[in-house]
């Protein structure tokens, strides 16, 4: 297995936070540092899910292939971390560990980022963003209502 690092990252220093692809997540994670989220689905049962798996665990197919996803997400639950050991998450405190909806059905562990905690609630509407290749959501801008005329 490749450790997926950005360009500028040492070997010397171990990163928690970076997978280490294979030759089945490749696709995803070259997407990811190009800033697409995949997901796989299943032709036999329809049903998208997260995380990467070669056979669908709906239906137990393994007529599944990759699908861009849309992006789009809403909060389910999530948990404030306010310590962690390993590198870089110690410099990173505290963060928001997440679990979010994507539109297309699957749930998906991730951080939410650019939010205050106090801010977040069940069912915020979330768009993904990228850090160093991994998504990651933060809360979707809220469209600026149009003055009405009088």
């Amino acid at each position: 297995m490749v450790p997926v690092r950005p360009p500028h990252q040492s070997t010397a220093t171990t990163r928690y936070d970076l997978p280490e692809a294979d030759a089945f997540t490749r696709a995803y994670w070259t997407a990811a540092a190009d800033g697409r989220l995949l997901l796989r689905r299943c032709g036999a049962c329809g049903r998208a899910h997260h995380y990467p798996r070669e056979f669908c665990p709906h239906c137990w197919s393994d007529d599944v292939t990759w699908q861009e996803a849309s992006g789009l997400a809403t909060l389910h639950t999530w948990s404030v971390v306010h310590r962690n050991d390993l590198p870089p998450f110690s410099t990173r405190t505290p963060y928001v560990a997440a679990v979010v909806d994507l539109a297309e059905g699957p749930r998906m562990a991730t951080e939410i980022v650019d939010s205050a905690p106090a801010d977040l609630r069940a069912g915020t509407e979330l768009t993904v963003a990228f850090r160093d290749g991994i998504p990651v959501f933060r809360p979707r801008p809220v469209p600026a209502r149009r003055a009405e005329s009088t």
